[in-house]
């Protein structure tokens, strides 16, 4: 199979690379004449700059962000950095300014591109597809294969997740002279746009990104990679949950060790063997991981502080319980109260004497002390691979557990939910509660109300026409019967397919379970339970996921064990 080609000397991805570069945003259209921005109730006309910055906050005026200060703050900063000084002269609070005709424009302009007849829409569809075409796709050593994402970002206010400080902050547009290419050096080079030049043009073979620029808000690298389901994808998918199977045949050993530890008279293996059990049972990050200029207060494992646990030698009726209260990666808050074991407990209370509240809880202990002791314990351990492995491990023991085989489809797919929410929660995967949340609930639970009704006519039905058996003792009448209790199971399965859907809905609302499906969890766990209970594969993977996963659909049958 392709995933199993011969394989290249260490460190080379590729012998051959070539490719468009990056497909650019369209430039700016400025708003017609008559949408116009006001100040202090007064019309203003923009520069053209100015304009762009003021309908990317216009456009989200319906979004909670706009409510928020530090969004505003952000924004408002920004967007004065871009004005002319004439504009800075007179824009100097942004509570007198006035985006509802320029939000109106964008709203009627969304509704009116919905409303367009079929045939406009595929026209605008095959344009699409142009475009896919052309810059979509590149050779990779003779196979022609899918890029991910082959656009640049468009400008745009930055968002973060969680309470993120840098919220609001402008995103400014990437142009060909911020981006790097790289291909291989007999191929053809990309051209920038016409009047651009690029900033640099690598041929570097020991790494798999086509072209990458750095972000203005966080200094990062963004790059363009091939799509999840090309070969080198999918080798190094593989390759990840191989590895978090191996430290399945350790992981007693490892265990013996740490606990071992906690005992060990120097205190920095004391701090280590704690932090190691953290990430092994509650899959903590390890921490330190910031991105440069990251100036959001987030923690993992490695860098807690005092102030981010408490300690309750007794609490709801558990023992030795210790609250976790921090930030954690994009400032999603990782709140927790958990029974730990007694040396684990007393340790963490030596570890917190005599300390501030802002004091390092585990002041002697870096990510690479801990990663590079990983290393030594088995060979690519990381903190990471334990989240992996006991994702993939979770999810193995929840099916198994959860699954009943006389269940229907709808029954098992509640059991696979249940079973993939089970590992969300453990490795913290959290959501808002979607806006249409309740609306789409009630809409939901009108259609179960009308189905009772209709469920209830029907045995009203079934009991007239078994009631005219009795008097007339005719076959017509039996067949009658029979017709009118089909109706019912009908419906019934029915009312219950819809009561699952619900109960799924309400479970999920707060808990993002596609992190850990595509992320974390071996997909041929998933592969084989479909196999071995007939679930159709694309009732759990969509069409862009079971591309991803193509090499654990070819590989994995209804027996494997994880």
């Amino acid at each position: 199979s392709r995933w199993e080609e011969e394989k290249k000397e260490d460190g080379v991805k590729w012998m051959q690379l070539e490719h468009r570069g990056p497909y650019f945003v369209p430039p700016y259209e400025p708003l017609p004449t008559d949408v116009q921005f006001y100040y202090d109730g007064k019309p203003l006309k923009l520069s053209l700059a100015t304009e762009e910055i003021a309908t990317f906050y216009a456009k989200m005026l319906d979004h909670e962000y706009t409510t928020k200060k530090i969004f505003q703050n952000n924004f408002f900063h920004d967007w004065r950095k871009e004005m002319t000084s004439e504009e800075q002269e007179i824009i100097k609070d942004l509570d007198k300014c006035d985006f509802g005709e320029i939000h109106k424009y964008f709203v009627d302009k969304n509704e009116a591109r919905k409303a367009l007849p079929k045939e406009e829409k595929q026209k605008l569809k095959e344009e699409a597809d142009k475009i896919q075409e052309e810059y979509g796709y590149c050779i990779l050593d003779g196979h022609r294969e899918k890029i991910g994402n082959f656009k640049t970002e468009p400008p745009g206010l930055f968002r973060g997740r969680g309470e993120h400080p840098k919220m609001g902050m402008l995103k400014k547009r990437i142009m060909p002279e911020d981006v790097i290419i790289n291909c291989s050096k007999d191929s053809k080079i990309p051209e920038p746009p016409e009047g651009h030049k690029w900033k640099e043009v690598r041929f570097d073979n020991t790494v798999t990104w086509l072209a990458s620029w750095t972000e203005n808000i966080q200094n990062t690298m963004k790059y363009i990679m091939l799509n999840p389901s090309s070969k080198l994808k999918g080798e190094k998918d593989w390759q990840k949950y191989e590895v978090a199977r191996r430290l399945k045949d350790v992981v007693h050993t490892i265990r013996a060790q740490y606990r071992k530890d906690w005992k060990s008279k120097e205190i920095k293996k004391r701090q280590r063997a704690v932090a190691l059990y953290f990430i092994d049972k509650l899959a903590l990050r390890a921490g330190n991981e910031k991105e440069e200029g990251e100036t959001a207060d987030t923690v993992g494992c490695c860098s807690l502080r005092v102030e981010h646990i408490q300690l309750h030698p007794q609490l709801d009726g558990q023992e030795h319980v210790v609250e976790f209260d921090f930030l954690g990666k994009d400032s999603i808050r990782y709140y927790n109260k958990v029974s730990v074991e007694k040396p684990v407990f007393k340790n963490l209370q030596l570890f917190m004497k005599n300390k501030d509240p802002s004091d390092d809880l585990f002041e002697h202990l870096s990510t690479t002390f801990l990663n590079k002791h990983l290393q030594d314990l088995m060979d690519g351990l990381t903190a990471k691979v334990f989240r992996t492995y006991n994702a993939s491990i979770t999810l193995q023991e929840q099916l198994k557990a959860l699954t009943n085989p006389e269940d229907n489809v709808a029954g098992k797919l509640l059991s696979y939910n249940r079973a993939n929410r089970a590992v969300a929660i453990l490795c913290n995967h959290q959501r808002s509660i979607p806006k249409t949340f309740a609306r789409s609930m009630q809409v939901l639970q009108e259609k179960i109300d009308a189905k009772k009704k209709q469920v209830e006519e029907a045995q009203e039905e079934v009991k007239k026409a078994e009631d005219e058996i009795k008097d007339t003792k005719d076959a017509k009448a039996e067949g009658n019967v029979e017709k009118k209790k089909k109706l019912l199971k009908r419906l019934e399965e029915q009312l219950a397919r819809m009561n699952i859907q619900a109960t799924d809905k309400e479970e999920n609302k707060q808990i993002a379970l596609g992190t850990s499906k595509l992320n974390y969890l071996d997909p041929r766990i998933t592969v084989a339970w479909c196999k071995k209970f007939g679930i159709p594969i694309e009732k759990i993977y969509n069409k862009t996921q079971r591309e991803k996963f193509a090499w654990a659909i070819d590989m994995a049958g209804e027996d494997f064990e994880f």
